[in-house]
């Protein structure tokens, strides 16, 4: 009987897995995913660059999605089984509690190595991946950088704003420049045309303009002058641009488990700050482990009666998640601004939930209520005090 209840739990849990992984990624793509129809539509970038950009993003998000999905599964499979009374009937064979854990400790097992390679491997490999393909991407197209209609900061000291912008040539419509690189003179550029041109070698823009003027004051407001031009050139320096991709230390999120201790030693031995890379860490290993927290409170959670499975097993997924990721990002906050150690700020959310999944088995085990209503006697009394009966009888 027990091979057949491992094999069962386990189909139990594998449907609402699948559905829950694709809604939850779904959901936190979202944004990310408009921005890169974006790039594709108004930027022209080739649709394979797009995917290719969205195939290093997913790992950092399945990191996340995993654990939640396994936490969904259980709390829907196990919800259920006890609205169908299988649970009642299983107890009634003399099955308990405990005997139902081994297909769920292998799913949660599996879901935990699953996370954990891809916090130690993918997410550093997707990270890295990833500002390599945005230097990239704004060193060949320096438009995917600059919006229409919006006025664009990125420049150090430029604020460009352009009605439009052709990508097929890199062209801008009706340009406007707010040039305060120089602290004694400002420039305001107006032009009727703006052509992109590249240079990846010195990591530099140079918008060539057309048919416009300058209006320059200094900065004491004494003097002003207009110059009028048919070709004038701007040097945009994309290593502003693009502040913290072309470093040449990698960001913690990038370095592999043996880079990262590596650097935790190296950055020790010389008296510098590990507070980044102790964050990045433990966070490693925290988020893993989520998944032993999430089952031991979704498998005695989802075997109460109830009726509306789906819903009740999606709303306590979303309560706990969401309890769960507010305490880590407290904690993280906490422990990046060095005010917590980087140990306790990342395991704080597995401390406080992992503590409260051991004592709701432990009282599933026993048969008892995980929840109950009204623990504390003073709130039996308020609410034999408040019930109609009582004010009828209080009523003259």
């Amino acid at each position: 009987m027990g091979r057949i209840l491992y094999r069962y739990t386990l189909r139990e849990m594998l449907a609402p897995f699948l559905l829950g992984l694709g809604v939850f990624t779904f959901v936190l793509l979202l944004a990310r995913l408009l921005r890169l129809i974006e790039l594709v539509v108004n930027r022209g970038l080739p649709a394979t660059q797009v995917i290719r950009l969205f195939s290093y993003l997913l790992p950092a998000f399945l990191e996340l999605t995993v654990p939640m999905a396994m936490l969904l599964a259980i709390l829907v499979a196990f919800g259920r089984l006890s609205a169908d009374s299988e649970i009642t009937a299983l107890r009634s064979a003399g099955v308990s509690l405990y005997q139902l854990t081994p297909g769920v400790a292998t799913f949660v097992v599996g879901s935990m190595l699953v996370t954990t390679w891809l916090a130690v491997y993918a997410c550093p490999w997707g990270n890295h991946q990833m500002r390599l393909a945005l230097f990239e991407i704004a060193r060949t197209r320096a438009t995917a950088g600059i919006r229409a209609q919006v006025f664009n900061d990125e420049f150090s000291g430029l604020t460009i704003y352009t009605e439009g912008i052709d990508p097929k040539n890199d062209r801008l419509i009706h340009v406007l420049i707010a040039d305060q690189r120089n602290p004694d003179q400002q420039n305001t550029i107006f032009a009727a045309e703006g052509t992109l041109i590249s240079d990846p070698a010195r990591h530099l823009v140079t918008l060539h303009l057309d048919d416009g003027v300058i209006y320059t004051r200094d900065t004491s407001g004494r003097s002003e002058y207009r110059t009028d031009f048919e070709s004038y050139a701007v040097s945009l320096d994309l290593e502003s641009a693009l502040a913290g991709l072309s470093e040449e230390e990698e960001d913690p999120k990038e370095l592999s488990l043996a880079a990262l201790t590596a650097r935790i030693a190296t950055r020790r031995a010389t008296g510098t700050p590990v507070t980044a890379e102790l964050v990045e860490y433990h966070r490693k290993f925290a988020i893993p482990f989520a998944c032993v927290v999430f089952g031991l409170l979704a498998l005695p959670l989802g075997i109460q009666p109830g009726r509306a499975v789906k819903s009740r097993g999606f709303t306590l997924a979303v309560g706990v998640i969401f309890v769960y990721y507010m305490l880590l990002s407290v904690g993280q906050a906490l422990a990046e601004q060095d005010r917590i150690p980087a140990m306790l700020g990342l395991w704080l959310p597995n401390l406080v939930l992992g503590t409260a999944g051991l004592v709701v088995f432990r009282r599933a085990a026993r048969e008892l209520p995980v929840l109950p209503a009204f623990p504390w006697p003073w709130l039996q009394a308020l609410r034999r005090r408040l019930s109609p009966r009582s004010v009828e009888q209080a009523a003259p």
